[in-house]
């Protein structure tokens, strides 16, 4: 019987393989993939350089590829799946946690470094990193574990990316045994460091006091140094400033987004006077402690003005809709306001590394920050779930004292192995704080249950 007719495109002989096919998939063996150059303009092997030197691979990916692929493929990253960004991850299930955060801000970093000149992949590493030394419970986890760890230099979720990046998730190790974590390039390092000091040396906020934000703990200064060398004082990477706007913009917006959503508060409120207040009050403590009120209500005005400015949403397909454009359309007037201004100052010339910074607008600066003081008000200083921020404090507080004094016993093998290995009692008690940030929210529950109360885990007793 003769074979029925196909559509189909006809298949090439046997034994002569399409064109294409060495280009897709082709092993490490195949030519290299002519359309990718070894770095844009504006980077050179002195970026592309790794701490633990490798192997020649196939130039099918770049450097820069590969850096962002460690990170997507790491243990880190898809923990991020089950910690809190505002709301925690069993709360609700439209809210971002930080795994979807971090994919959003990737997806605005990218767009926003190419625009400039930027390898997009540099940005993209940086923005999937940002946020992969926070622990259980967000913020509030993070003063927990700050509090218990002032003796030892402190605990910051940007230094413990870093330590993440370059020591603690598994890639590479040099010849003595010591890890080189994932052994990033130079210039996805710099870009993931957005904090680039010591908590000593932080530069002073506007009422004179240190910031509490620093980007590297004491023993992780020497593969800081490395990635740092040649770069003068305090100066973050182009990378590293559109990483940080990328955060700005994508949780100003999507953190009002959740809230309303999730019914806590709705943007016709701030027609009323005394929400106005609040709101003000909120963004001036928190974001503009020396802005005068009268730009943040400007800015607030500007907002209202939008056409996707969405007063009222009732959960219906055409509400979400709606606030899915004002999210979107907001994200864009943010983002165009950076780049034309950039471009203002710095030109149409690809801008890397330390050769350029990214300039913000006043005005969208206050904007921005005047999102974030909506969701302040309503999402992150709601007076309804402050005892369930302190049970979390205490809750990491008790399972730090109960590892602490059990030793290796309870940890996992590869804290364990650490403890065993640690020079003295600060680095066996940051082994400790590196568990416990490590755990998400479900498992730091689960530890707490099992190890300090003796119960079997249960979800809901918190």
């Amino acid at each position: 019987m003769a074979e029925p007719a196909s559509s189909s495109a006809p298949v090439p002989p046997r034994g002569r393989p399409r064109a294409h096919q060495a280009v897709l998939f082709g092993p490490e063996g195949r030519p290299p993939y002519a359309g990718r150059p070894a770095a844009l303009p504006g980077y050179s092997a002195w970026d592309r350089e790794r701490w633990l030197p490798e192997p020649p691979k196939s130039s099918y990916r770049s450097d820069f590829e590969r850096d962002r692929a460690r990170i997507l493929h790491s243990s880190a990253l898809r923990r991020l799946g089950a910690k809190t960004q505002v709301v925690a991850p069993d709360e609700d299930d439209f809210a971002r946690t930080r795994l979807t955060h971090s994919l959003e801000v990737a997806q605005v970093g990218r767009e926003l470094g190419r625009s400039l000149g930027c390898d997009p992949d540099v940005v993209d590493a940086a923005c999937l990193s940002h946020d992969l030394g926070h622990p259980p419970f967000g913020h509030n986890g993070e003063r927990a574990l700050n509090a218990l760890s002032q003796d030892i230099g402190g605990f910051e979720g940007n230094a413990q990316t870093l330590r993440l990046l370059a020591r603690l998730e598994t890639k590479k190790f040099f010849d003595d045994g010591t890890s080189a974590g994932l052994n990033l390039t130079r210039a996805s390092l710099d870009a993931s460091c957005k904090y680039p000091w010591v908590s000593e040396d932080a530069p002073l906020d506007p009422d004179g006091r240190r910031s509490r934000k620093f980007g590297v703990y004491a023993d992780d200064l020497p593969v800081f140094a490395w990635f740092r060398r040649g770069v003068t004082g305090l100066r973050k990477s182009m990378e590293a400033q559109v990483m940080d706007l990328a955060d700005d913009i994508s949780y100003s917006v999507h953190d009002v987004e959740d809230g309303i959503v999730n019914g806590q508060f709705q943007l016709h409120w701030l027609q009323d006077a005394s929400h106005r207040e609040l709101v003000v009050e909120r963004t001036l403590q928190w974001y503009l402690p020396e802005t005068d009120p009268a730009e943040v209500e400007a800015a607030l005005q500007r907002l209202e003005g939008t056409s996707v400015w969405v007063a009222e949403a009732d959960g219906t397909r055409r509400s979400r809709a709606a606030l899915k454009d004002m999210t979107s359309q907001l994200i864009g007037r943010f983002s165009n306001a950076a780049f034309d201004a950039t471009r203002e100052v710095f030109g149409n010339d690809p801008l890397t590394r330390h050769g350029a910074d990214v300039v913000v607008p006043a005005e969208t600066a206050i904007e921005i920050a005047t999102m974030k003081g909506i969701a302040a008000a309503y999402v992150m200083s709601s007076e309804a779930r402050q005892p369930l921020y302190a049970r979390q404090r205490e809750l990491l507080t008790e399972l730090v004292d109960l590892l602490w004094s059990t030793g290796d016993r309870y940890l996992d093998p590869m804290f364990a192995q650490d403890w065993r290995e640690a020079a003295d009692d600060a680095a066996r008690r940051r082994v400790v704080i590196d568990q416990v940030a490590s755990l998400t929210d479900s498992t730091a529950l689960e530890w707490h249950a099992t190890l300090v109360r003796g119960e079997q885990f249960s979800r809901t007793w918190v």
